[in-house]
């Protein structure tokens, strides 16, 4: 019987974190999970806690495991729990405390524009130009087939002004010469040109919907940005699908809970906006019978959709970092030193 502590890798799509710990495994047992088990689905849930139910250390690729009281308790082995990115709003941090685990996270971002806020304008510009649906019609012998949406002079909608928000509201004004309009439940004029001067822009460059159906009736893009939480979930829902313009779009790179699916799906079927360009889901990753992937956007009279998985924070150098950062902490743990950018 081996002596060394069981760390399980979980979730990693791309089978490159095992690499980064390399040097370590004459020190720990190593395995790996790429196929991520939801545990909201009871079968799934009972699978997960078998198969963690060995391990000391476990690393979770930022939230596509969750980690509910429910299951931190189901694993008394567990020690050590470490996490991409400097949160995971899917841990349980309460229960982990009290349980003995500790957890810690990493930082990792190069400099620069966010990798969401990249991501954002390449959905927007993908959606707005047809690059997908245009890319599949030249390989499959056709030619054009449809004209793009220009930007400029266009009102961009931010549902949530933080530092993603802002960033790709920046580039809007700066690169496009749009409008910005933003919205979120707390959000004043006051802290949206606090925003705008942080980009480097004059105040008044963000301006604030007078509501929330202002909002949603003006913007022609609507990008969302907010924070998942209890408050939240569903915050764009049938009545605000209803109040957007005819030729809207719709971009979501922040979490899929936050626009209630059915109501999304329904305004798509029926054509009511342009389209919309989706990176994040629920659950994650899409059902292979998921209506996302099995309906035949664009035609009939349907709107455009374009899909990508969850690439937002998919950058490679954003990744790689924060697995070697893991990497070393993990080497911390197993020397006893303290570990740093813990969470609890």
């Amino acid at each position: 019987m081996s002596s060394k502590p069981k760390f399980a890798i979980l979730d990693d799509y791309q089978n490159i974190a095992r690499a980064h710990f390399a040097h370590l495994e004459d020190r720990v047992e190593i395995s790996c999970f790429p196929e991520t088990l939801d545990p909201r689905d009871p079968i799934q849930q009972d699978a997960l806690i078998q198969r963690l139910l060995p391990f000391d250390i476990i690393l979770a690729m930022r939230e596509r495991t969750p980690f509910t009281a429910s299951t931190i308790t189901a694993l008394p082995n567990l020690k050590l729990l470490l996490t991409t990115g400097t949160r995971n709003l899917s841990l349980d941090l309460d229960t982990l405390t009290q349980q003995g685990v500790t957890v810690a996270g990493t930082e990792g971002r190069p400099p620069g524009v966010n990798s969401t806020v990249q991501h954002t304008w390449a959905l927007i510009l993908g959606l707005a130009r047809h690059v997908a649906r245009d890319d599949a019609a030249v390989k499959a012998g056709g030619w054009q087939g449809s004209l793009g949406m220009t930007l400029s002079g266009k009102q961009l909608g931010l549902l949530g002004l933080g530092k993603l928000g802002s960033q790709v509201g920046k580039i809007a004004v700066q690169a496009f010469g749009m409008n910005v309009l933003a919205w979120s439940t707390n959000l004043t004029q006051e802290k949206a040109d606090e925003q705008a001067l942080a980009q480097g822009l004059p105040a008044g460059s963000f301006v604030v919907a007078p509501s929330k159906a202002d909002f949603f009736a003006q913007a022609d893009v609507l990008s969302v940005h907010s924070v998942l939480s209890d408050r939240s979930r569903g915050i764009v829902g049938a009545v605000n699908l209803a109040q957007m313009k005819p030729q809207a779009l719709i971009i979501n790179t922040s979490r899929g809970p936050l626009i209630d699916e059915s109501a999304l799906l329904d305004t798509l079927r029926a054509g009511r906006i342009r389209g919309a360009a989706l990176d994040v889901f629920d659950p994650e990753p899409l059902p292979l019978d998921s209506p996302w992937r099995t309906t035949p956007w664009g035609k009939e009279g349907r709107s455009e959709v374009l899909l990508s998985p969850h690439m937002g924070y998919g950058e490679e150098d954003l990744l790689h970092g924060w697995y070697r950062e893991v990497a070393e902490n993990l080497q911390r743990w197993l020397n006893g030193e303290e570990l740093v950018r813990k969470m609890n």
